[in-house]
């Protein structure tokens, strides 16, 4: 029977319960554990993919096409958890289900209430992770103790170990113990009201985690311990991580997190654990021998988790390189002015990232010149890739005011249109999820992948158009190394005479991890590191 872990989050919103669950889901992967991950986000948003990154961070893309909670992102990087669509649910989705069951009739004409009928839903997506190959479904709860949006989660979560058993469940509780610098001290009571919070739901917490400046002494953990009706050994120390978010698993692990895990669930068929490869990556991220400067140049550049799978592949390729990589968060809007372009002229690399909705494309587009003429690796990501060949139109190939039919629907060149098609008017979703792409052999990015067929995650529904191809083709200057099964499509183009300049329709950001870093941003650090110096070893 699979036994399930509850993470909830209380004191403060943006704790970090995400990673903190993606870190327990790796550390029992690592002792040999199958483990199955889920987010409960309690907003009432029915698509994850139409929030917008300046207020909820990225939306993040699973292969079966789900648009999901950017924590999604975490247990990807941490784990093997295989996610899909019964991964994330919000509450907007939940009570969809329940309209729905209730027009078909499925309740016989009975009262529709938040009990039982919202929370036996939740319990119900919750259970349909459980499995015989699945040793523990670790689930998430968004939002933090005392939020009215969370009320249902949390009643269901109460429930459903009267459902499965009080033995197979266990509850994690992660809190802020503020440090005050006037009286030099931590304060504990925070932590003593989010708990007591939980308790009047009905919920006891198995293991306290607690957020902290500075480290809890062992008097601290005592006196939580004792208001909080739990054992010092299950009140665990999270210290901020000032250098990589990649240490919380280790320091969790030095707590024998896992370890009391194993043992409150009664868990027989857990193995050793074995961190090895993790300590390798820490001492690489520690010790560099090189540093990079990456220009990311986006709309949302002012909000640090808009991009949060695009920075993180960045560092897992500084980490394979052994570079420290110092990212550059560039305005899209602002590379039009003097200062910024001349910033990114002196930038290792340059990034063009993708969005949606309203945006300047006109600085994404400068960035992509000052790339190609400056010989500066460049990357251009799903719409960073549609900038590439306007630019390429326009100040090579002298299509006066080439564009995207997005963006100007006159335009007298539309060398981006709808689904790569100018007569198509129709709107229709996105292609979304994983897709095959067929590389061209012998071209840089099959040498990169070294392979011919690579399937990536997509999210667009522009793209280049296929009546100039002969244009583009002609000179050899830009080419078009990777298409979809059918050929139609344009994936992948490059420039051949530049040292290194790709654009891609797909978003290899999400599948790159701490430990596998993804090959195209391992080869873009990899030649932008080849123009630095080595440093000086550290003292």
């Amino acid at each position: 029977m699979s036994k399930f872990i509850f993470v909830t989050g209380g004191v403060v919103s943006s704790l970090g319960k995400g990673l903190t669950s993606a870190s327990i889901g790796m550390l029992l992967e690592r002792r040999g554990l199958t483990v199955r991950m889920q987010k409960l986000d309690p907003y009432i948003n029915v698509d994850p993919g139409k929030l917008s990154p300046a207020q909820h961070g990225e939306v993040y893309v699973l292969d079966d096409g789900s648009t999901t909670d950017l924590d999604l992102g975490h247990y990807e990087r941490f784990t093997d958890s295989k996610l899909t669509w019964d991964s994330s649910w919000t509450s907007g989705q939940i009570y969809q289900r329940v309209f729905a069951k209730e027009s078909r009739g499925e309740y016989q004409g009975a009262t529709i209430q938040v009990i039982p009928h919202i929370t036996d839903e939740i319990k119900h997506c919750v259970k349909r992770l459980a499995a015989k190959d699945v040793d523990v479904v670790i689930v998430e709860i968004g939002g933090t103790v005392g939020d009215i949006e969370s009320l249902p989660h949390m009643e269901a979560i109460r429930q459903l170990a009267l459902d499965v058993g009080k033995e197979n469940v266990l509850y994690v509780h992660l809190t802020l113990v503020p440090y005050l610098k006037a009286a030099r001290e931590l304060k504990t009571k925070p932590t003593q009201h989010s708990v007591g919070q939980l308790r009047q739901i009905g919920i006891q917490p198995d293991i306290l985690i607690c957020r902290c400046e500075a480290s809890l002494s062992r008097e601290d953990r005592e006196k939580i311990g004792l208001f909080c009706n739990i054992e010092t050994k299950a009140v665990i120390e999270e210290k901020d991580k000032d250098f990589s978010i990649y240490e919380v698993p280790i320091s969790l692990s030095d707590s024998k997190i896992d370890q009391l895990i194993v043992d409150k669930l009664h868990i027989t068929n857990a193995g050793p654990l074995d961190l090895s490869d993790w300590h390798d990556l820490i001492h690489r991220i520690r010790h560099p021998e090189q540093e990079v400067t990456v220009a990311v140049v986006g709309e949302y550049a002012e909000h640090r988790d808009a991009y949060k799978s695009i920075y993180e592949a960045l560092d897992h390729a500084g980490g394979t390189n052994r570079a420290r990589v110092r990212i550059q968060r560039i305005a899209s809007v602002s590379v039009l002015q003097s200062e910024t372009q001349r910033q990114l002229e002196k930038a290792d690399a340059i990034l063009v990232a993708g969005s949606f909705g309203e945006r300047e494309i006109e600085g994404k587009i400068e960035a992509v010149k000052i790339a190609r003429q400056r010989g500066i690796p460049f990357l251009g990501i799903a719409l960073g890739m549609q900038c590439a060949v306007i630019e390429y139109a326009r100040n090579v190939l002298g299509l006066a005011g080439a564009n995207s039919t997005e963006y100007d629907k006159d335009t007298a060149h539309p060398v981006v249109c709808l689904n790569g098609n100018p007569k198509e008017s129709k709107e229709e979703g996105p292609k979304i999820g994983a897709h095959a792409t067929r590389l061209q052999s012998g071209s840089r990015i099959a040498d990169i992948y070294q392979s011919d067929v690579v399937s990536e995650r997509f999210r667009h529904r522009y793209e280049w158009n296929g009546d100039y191809r002969d244009t583009f083709t002609k000179d050899g200057g830009m080419v078009f190394t990777g298409h979809d099964e059918s050929g139609k499509s344009v994936d992948v183009l490059e420039i051949p005479a530049h040292p290194w300049f790709i654009g891609v329709q797909f978003q290899p950001q999400f599948k790159s991890q701490p430990t596998k870093s993804h090959p195209l941003f391992t080869s873009l650090l990899a030649t932008a590191a080849r123009k630095k110096q080595v440093l000086k070893p550290e003292a």
